[in-house]
C-alpha cells in the first residue's frame, strides 16, 4: 500500500502512546518512517495566531506587491496577457462565410439561438438568400419548448409521486423546472414535431428576450400544480383523473405562454430575394411542412459528442441522465463519450466541409469579451497571484468547478502547417457589440479544457464510434454534471 505523505504543518497534530484513549477527532495517518500513528486536529477555530502568521506571510510574500495594482485595476486587467491576445488573431485557414450575428438578448436561449443559426446556414447554402441577416424564429421554439418542459415536469411529478418530498430526485425535479436551457436532443424533439417558421413570422416578444419575469412566474405556477399533483395522488386519486388535472394545467400554461409570447402561427407565407434579387414566395406553409420541404432529415444524422473523463464514464460508449428532457416521447438526450482530441477531429472536419458546428462550452472561464477571445492563456492569474489553481478536467466536473453552460458555433479552424489545430472562429448570439462584431477566437487549450460536447454529423465518426452510438445507453443520476444544460445569457 502506497503510503501517504506525512502531515509537516497545519490542522494536525501527531498523538503516540496514548493506549486505552479515545481520540478527539482523530484519524491515522504515517510518519516519515512509515510508521503508523494517530494524528488529533487542533481546534478548528481560526486563532490569533493564525491570524498574525498569515499576515506576516502576506507582508513578506510576492502578493504584496501587486496589491496596488488589483486593488486599482482589478484582477482581470492586472492578469491580463497582451501577448496571448495578439496570439489570438482573427485569422484562419478554414472558415465558413458569415451571416449577421444574433442576440438572445437577456434569455438563456443560447441553445435555441445556437441550433437556429445551424439551421438558417443550411438554408441559406440551399437558397443563397440576398442579405445575410434571415434568422427562423427563436421565439417559435422558446414557446414550445416551455410548454412540453411544463408537460415533462408534470409527468415525472406523477413519476416519482410516491417518493418521499425529501428525496434528492424530488428536490431536483422541483429545484430545476423550466430552466431557459436546453441540449441539441431536445432541439431536435422540440423540432421534429412542430417544425420551425421565419424569425418575421413569429417575431421577439419583451418576454422571450427578458425571460426572468416569464420563469418566475411559470415556475411559481408549476411548483403549485405539482404539489397539487402528489396530493391527489397520496389521497388515491385514479390514474386517470389524475391525468385529467395534469392536462388542465398544461392547457392552463399554453394561454399564459400565449399571454407572453403570442400565439405560435399555424401557418405562414415564406418569401425571400435570392442573390441575383428574384424574388420567391412560397405561400400557406404550415411549420411542419416548412421544415419538412426546406430541411428534410437534415437533423437526423447530426449526434451529441461530448468530452467527459470523469469516473464512471469509460471513453467510447453512450450516456443518458434521468428526467432529463422536454418532449415526452421525443428524442433521448444521448451523448457519445470519446476523447476531446475526437471532438476536435470531427468539428474540423465538419467545418472543412463548409458545415458550422453546435458546441457547448463552460464560456465564463478564461473569457475575454470585450476583445472576443476565449484562450486558458489569456490572464495569468497563478503567476499574478503566486498561487496554484490547477485542477484536471475530470476533478472540475467531478466538483462543480466546470460544466457546460453555454452553447454557440463554430465557424471557422486554423491548421498549423503541421497539421495541428491553433484556434477556432465562434459565432456567438450575444450581439454585434460583444467581441469582434459578435465573434470570437478561441484556444486550441480553451477548447481542450472547456469545451464539453460538439454535435456533429455521424459520417464523421469512424465506424467503432458510430457502432458505440446503437448500444444501449448508460443512465446517470438527474445532478451528474453531464446533464446541466446551456442556458447562459
Amino acid at each position: 500500500m502506497e503510503k501517504p505523505p506525512a502531515l509537516a504543518r497545519g490542522g494536525w497534530i501527531r498523538r503516540a502512546g496514548r493506549r486505552g484513549k479515545t481520540p478527539r477527532r482523530g484519524r491515522l495517518a504515517y510518519s516519515q518512517e512509515g510508521r503508523q500513528v494517530e494524528m488529533e486536529q487542533k481546534s478548528a477555530a481560526i486563532s490569533a495566531e493564525m491570524i498574525e502568521a498569515a499576515s506576516q506571510s502576506y507582508r513578506n510574500g510576492p502578493l504584496k506587491g501587486v496589491t496596488d495594482s488589483v486593488v486599482k485595476n482589478g484582477i482581470a486587467n492586472t492578469a491580463y496577457s497582451r501577448e496571448a491576445s495578439i496570439r489570438m488573431t482573427p485569422i484562419f485557414s478554414d472558415e465558413i462565410e458569415a451571416m449577421s450575428v444574433t442576440n438572445q438578448k437577456k434569455s438563456g436561449r443560447c441553445w435555441i439561438f445556437a441550433g437556429m443559426n445551424v439551421l438558417r446556414y443550411h438554408l441559406n447554402e440551399t437558397l443563397h438568400f440576398k442579405t445575410p441577416d434571415f434568422e427562423l424564429s427563436q421565439a417559435y421554439v422558446m414557446f414550445w419548448d416551455k410548454l412540453e418542459k411544463a408537460n415533462y415536469f408534470l409527468e415525472s411529478v406523477l413519476e416519482t409521486a410516491k417518493e418521499d418530498k425529501g428525496s434528492r430526485t424530488v428536490m431536483w425535479l422541483f429545484g430545476t423546472l423550466l430552466s431557459d436551457g436546453g441540449q441539441w436532443d431536445m432541439l431536435v424533439s422540440i423540432i421534429r414535431k412542430y417544425g420551425v417558421v421565419p424569425k418575421y413570422a413569429m417575431p421577439e416578444a419583451f418576454e422571450s428576450s427578458n425571460t426572468s419575469k416569464l420563469d418566475a412566474i411559470l415556475c411559481k405556477k408549476l411548483r403549485a400544480d405539482g404539489v397539487r399533483l402528489r396530493r391527489m395522488a397520496a389521497d388515491g386519486e385514479s390514474a386517470d383523473r389524475l391525468g385529467a388535472e395534469k392536462a388542465a394545467m398544461v392547457s392552463e400554461v399554453y394561454g399564459l405562454l400565449c399571454c407572453f409570447l403570442g400565439e405560435p402561427p399555424r401557418t405562414f407565407d415564406f418569401a425571400y430575394r435570392d442573390k441575383e434579387n428574384v424574388f420567391h414566395r412560397d405561400a400557406g406553409l404550415t411549420p411542419r411542412r416548412f421544415y419538412e420541404k426546406y430541411f428534410g432529415n437534415f437533423l437526423d444524422d447530426y449526434v451529441s459528442v461530448i468530452n467527459a473523463p470523469t469516473a464512471g464514464k469509460p471513453l467510447g460508449h453512450t450516456y443518458t441522465v434521468r428526467f432529463l428532457g422536454n418532449v415526452v416521447g421525443g428524442r433521448p438526450v444521448t451523448y457519445l463519450n470519446l476523447e476531446t482530441g475526437e471532438l476536435a477531429r470531427t468539428a474540423c472536419r465538419q467545418i472543412r466541409d463548409g458545415r458550422p458546428v453546435w458546441f457547448g462550452s463552460d464560456v465564463g472561464k478564461m473569457s475575454e469579451r470585450e476583445l472576443g477571445i476565449l484562450d486558458t492563456a489569456i490572464y495569468n492569474y497563478e503567476g499574478v497571484l503566486h498561487t496554484d489553481l490547477g485542477m484536471s478536467k475530470a476533478d472540475m466536473l467531478d466538483y462543480g468547478q466546470t460544466c457546460l453552460t453555454h452553447a454557440m458555433m463554430l465557424l471557422g479552424v486554423d491548421i498549423a502547417e503541421d497539421g495541428g489545430i491553433t484556434k477556432w472562429k465562434v459565432e456567438n448570439s450575444w450581439g454585434d457589440d460583444v467581441g469582434k462584431k459578435g465573434f470570437f477566437v478561441m484556444s486550441a487549450e480553451w477548447f481542450r479544457t472547456y469545451v464539453c460536447q460538439v454535435v456533429v454529423n455521424k459520417k464523421y465518426l469512424t465506424e467503432e464510434e458510430r457502432a458505440a452510438l446503437g448500444e444501449k445507453p448508460v443512465v446517470l443520476e438527474p445532478w451528474d454534471p453531464i446533464g446541466s444544460l446551456a442556458r447562459m445569457d
